[in-house]
């Protein structure tokens, strides 16, 4: 993850050895959001990928992938040639940053897992932003950049022998007896005695019904219920994702030292995914994702009024607005996790995390769109955000539920109207059943 965050500083240092000015500056913006069609394309297959080969399997493959194409652009001769590359390097990191997000909220137990989703996850993360202004600052060539950034990947390998395939998938694979090993060698390792029977009979006969069922992406519009939670889902990351890449990417044109202000941007994450995880461990998601929506998108439209000479508030009142999306960027990983049920929770969070990316690609524009109007990105972005917010409201709240395993167990929409079926367990197009309570074991 420090690694993957460094990868816009790679992108600067080399637009700047190539000399991309005047005539050809339309290069530089196109380069960063062809990164981002890779990530989208990325986005879009690594949750197929994942459900259908394992989290595991799809992880380590691109990891290899980024790892592998980083270090080819460490050679490349002309501009073309690095974007190529760039595209590739895009797919693998968010394929296998997807990938390692589902398996580690399908392995870890309730608590502990939100706390790999927020301080696990995002605290490394902003400790690879709040390098990138001393990596600027120390190498400035490009290609050591590049090299010493890819290095590192290489240690990933001997996880291999140490990272398990998520249980729940090889469950819903019908793959029960490699699931009950890893359990009981979790507990064995946690000094826990392992019952005789771990899974009920009936449970297995259900699972197993199911793994004879096959889910494609079109599972996640098939029924009315998902449909819903997949095209709120859809908007929101997109948003939130302009509102964290616009702000990223303008950091350069605060006033003040560019290091610093990079440095402060990366700071501020910090308190925001504590505040997260705190928020996900006392409080229900929805409010609390909309609230830190609210704050940041109130704090970005309020810059306008700001006095021209103040420019220190200006400052402030940007790094709140960085903080309130943050928190939300890091929360909205947890909430979409929980939402969508284990045959399709990688196709979801994948589906979000592309919907994310084209907000992403578009996130450079709107910091451009500050070259007409200083104060237009951020009202935009503010009014997108506060929308956000008001549409979290609307989705079902998953605070203390246990994870669906099937469509059927979703959370249901409230507002939505379902035709009630007599006493039968078949669901229609549009029908579902009340959500089940779990009895499986929590990993």
């Amino acid at each position: 993850i420090v690694i993957d965050k460094l990868v816009m500083l790679r992108l600067a240092l080399f637009l700047l050895q190539w000399n991309l000015v005047c005539d050809d500056d339309w290069k530089a913006p196109l380069t960063a959001s062809l990164f981002f069609v890779g990530v989208l394309v990325g986005s879009f297959i690594s949750g197929q990928l994942s459900d259908k080969f394992g989290r595991k399997k799809v992880l380590f493959a691109t990891m290899g992938v980024q790892t592998g194409f980083s270090f080819l652009q460490v050679f490349s001769t002309s501009w073309e040639m690095f974007s190529v590359l760039f595209v590739i390097v895009g797919m693998g990191q968010i394929s296998n940053y997807v990938a390692a997000f589902v398996l580690g909220t399908e392995i870890l137990g309730k608590t502990v897992r939100i706390i790999f989703c927020t301080l696990g996850v995002c605290i490394f993360y902003a400790i690879g932003y709040m390098l990138l202004p001393l990596f600027a600052y120390f190498i400035r060539d490009w290609r050591m950049l590049l090299l010493a950034l890819t290095l590192p990947g290489l240690l990933c390998i001997p996880l291999w022998w140490v990272v398990p395939e998520s249980p729940r998938w090889l469950i819903s694979q019908g793959r029960v007896q490699e699931a009950e090993i890893i359990i009981r060698k979790a507990a064995k390792t946690n000094g826990i005695g392992a019952p005789d029977v771990i899974f009920d009979p009936m449970e297995l006969q259900e699972m197993t019904s199911q793994k004879q069922q096959t889910h494609t992406i079109l599972d996640l519009v098939r029924t009315k219920n998902i449909r819903f939670v997949t095209i709120m889902s859809v908007i929101i990351w997109m948003i939130i994702s302009v509102g964290y890449f616009g702000l990223s990417l303008d950091t350069p044109n605060l006033h003040g030292d560019a290091y610093v202000n990079c440095f402060l941007s990366a700071v501020i994450e910090v308190p925001a995914y504590i505040i997260a995880w705190v928020l996900l461990r006392n409080l229900p998601r929805r409010y609390s994702m909309a609230a830190a929506l609210f704050l940041g998108g109130c704090v970005l439209l309020f810059i306008q009024l700001v006095p021209p000479h103040l420019h220190i508030l200006s400052i402030i009142l940007v790094m709140l607005g960085k903080f309130g999306i943050t928190s939300s960027f890091s929360m909205v990983y947890v909430y979409t996790a929980e939402l969508y049920p284990t045959v399709v929770r990688n196709m979801g969070v994948g589906a979000s995390s592309m919907a994310s990316r084209v907000g992403s690609i578009l996130s450079p524009y709107f910091v451009y769109l500050g070259a007409y109007d200083r104060f237009l990105p951020y009202i935009l972005m503010g009014s997108l955000t506060v929308l956000t917010g008001i549409l979290t409201l609307f989705l079902p709240e998953s605070y203390g539920t246990p994870l669906p395993d099937t469509i059927e167990q979703m959370l249901r929409v409230k507002g939505l109207k379902y035709r009630h079926t007599s006493n039968s367990t078949r669901v229609s197009k549009d029908e579902e059943e009340s959500p089940v309570i779990l009895k499986s074991t929590a990993f």
